[in-house]
């Protein structure tokens, strides 16, 4: 463990500073410890847009194939927590249903008439929380038809995924897979071997089988990954965007308007807050890193959230600017070999929702009542998100 006087920031920071408000801290870090040992995570932090990207491409050095990866120990070896060969031979099956045709092409006629019949449910009442009410169940909903599961089951598939983030988080904080994790991805795992046994040849997962060397058991463990991304971040990614729109009535006016400020929108909100801050790797031999001296087997944790803001890379970072002409360099999706295989989906959810909700709930704004803000360690989202529009 380096000494803590050898990084006299990184000592001081304290979880529940990265979880309420980080970037003043993360700027400051940045700026004079952009490779820092925090003793509160147990790891290093890494804040600069450069070094992040020298990190996440380099595979060799900096690897999430480790035991201690949380994910892994709950739903078994994936694309998210191996590497090199094994990495790309779990990876490749799921690469090409989400190209960009191909998500248009499958998804886009379903995202809007989900979206569309989850805002008329609204619609008469007049407000809402937006997060619980629309950016979640749309989110489960189009994952479920991706992985071939009905829409109809989105809610089971959502008490699942709860159990199973918890156990997820119970082994981040040292503990042991609760019981209810267990028996959530085991009734996951039984569900998705129906559906890869099942009558559509064409469901994502089918093809997938059909397509690789890979067992039954693996392609379930990735589907999990998939839906895992599929719900928290998009989620995450289409909340966050409707509150920095909704606190700015200008840009607001300009999203409304005009479908490429909304798209402008849409990829500076992911800049401004990524849904997932962090992404963590390990070290598998001795490593440099801009001075810092990294031992093997050592946590280095990635701020994206950091990256994004790098002064160096986007003028003025702090601010929520429709006019940024290199948004979309944002860090947000990754780099690198595990960049987000669902990236294109992503993209066509927000998208699709916002300009929907813009269009069909008329006068739509945040209700006076309620101050959200957008919070997380890992995953950043407002907890909640009441919104009120006009009858």
């Amino acid at each position: 463990m380096p000494s803590p006087g050898r990084f006299p920031l990184g000592a001081t920071v304290t979880v529940q500073q990265l979880d309420a408000d980080p970037h003043p801290l993360l700027a400051r870090l940045r700026e004079h410890e952009p490779v820092s040992w925090i003793p509160a995570l147990d790891g290093w932090l890494v804040t600069s847009y450069e070094l992040a990207l020298e990190v996440m491409r380099d595979a060799v050095t900096f690897t999430v194939d480790d035991p201690r990866f949380s994910t892994a120990q709950v739903i078994g070896p994936s694309m998210l927590s191996l590497d090199g060969d094994p990495h790309a031979r779990h990876r490749d099956p799921f690469v090409g249903p989400f190209r960009a045709r191909e998500v248009r092409d499958r998804f886009a006629g379903t995202v809007a008439l989900e979206a569309g019949r989850l805002i008329d449910e609204l619609r008469p009442a007049g407000c809402a929380e937006l997060r619980g009410a629309f950016a979640g169940p749309l989110a489960a909903s189009i994952v479920c038809r991706a992985l071939g599961l009905g829409s109809e089951e989105a809610p089971t598939v959502l008490g699942w995924y709860g159990s199973i983030v918890s156990a997820v988080t119970e082994i981040t904080a040292g503990g042991a897979i609760p019981d209810a994790g267990r028996a959530a991805f085991a009734a996951l795992r039984a569900r998705l071997r129906e559906v890869i046994d099942g009558d559509d040849p064409e469901s994502l997962l089918a093809v997938a089988a059909r397509g690789s060397a890979l067992s039954d058991d693996q392609i379930v463990s990735n589907a999990a990954v998939l839906l895992f991304g599929g719900i928290e971040t998009t989620e995450g990614m289409i909340a966050n965007a409707a509150l920095h729109l909704l606190e700015r009535p200008a840009q607001l006016a300009l999203a409304h308007a005009d479908p490429r400020a909304l798209d402008r929108a849409i990829e500076e909100s992911l800049r401004l807050e990524p849904a997932a801050a962090v992404i963590d790797r390990y070290a598998a031999a001795d490593a440099s890193l801009d001075g810092a001296t990294i031992r093997r087997g050592e946590l280095v944790r990635i701020s994206i959230a950091a990256a994004n803001r790098d002064p160096a890379v986007f003028d003025d970072p702090d601010q929520f600017d429709l006019t940024r002409t290199n948004a979309r360099r944002h860090l947000a999706f990754a780099q690198g070999p595990h960049v987000c295989v669902g990236v294109h989906l992503a993209r066509l959810e927000a998208r699709v929702a916002l300009g929907l909700l813009l269009s069909r709930l008329p006068g739509i704004r945040l209700d006076r009542a309620s101050t959200p803000a957008v919070r997380g360690l890992v995953f950043r989202k407002p907890p909640v998100l009441f919104v009120q529009w006009d009858g």
